[in-house]
């Protein structure tokens, strides 16, 4: 999924732990399921809009949190 903020996605900054190291993805959710979840995670493990598009690997993943306009 692309990055985007076009009212449609929302973007999502994922982080991860990899062998002691940190590293973080932004990517584009559906907007309008977010809601649907209490947790970012539950969207991305269980949304099929979402794990048909993005493969997240969630034994490593440490957070995910919306982006907000800076």
């Amino acid at each position: 999924m692309a990055a985007s903020n076009d009212g449609a996605h929302a973007r999502v900054r994922l982080t991860f732990a990899d062998e002691g190291s940190f590293h973080s993805v932004i990517v584009s959710l559906p907007s309008e399921r977010i809601d649907d979840y209490d947790r970012l995670v539950d969207l991305i493990r269980e949304d099929p809009a979402v794990t048909r598009e993005l493969y997240v690997d969630i034994r490593r993943l440490v957070s995910a949190s919306i982006v907000r306009d800076e």
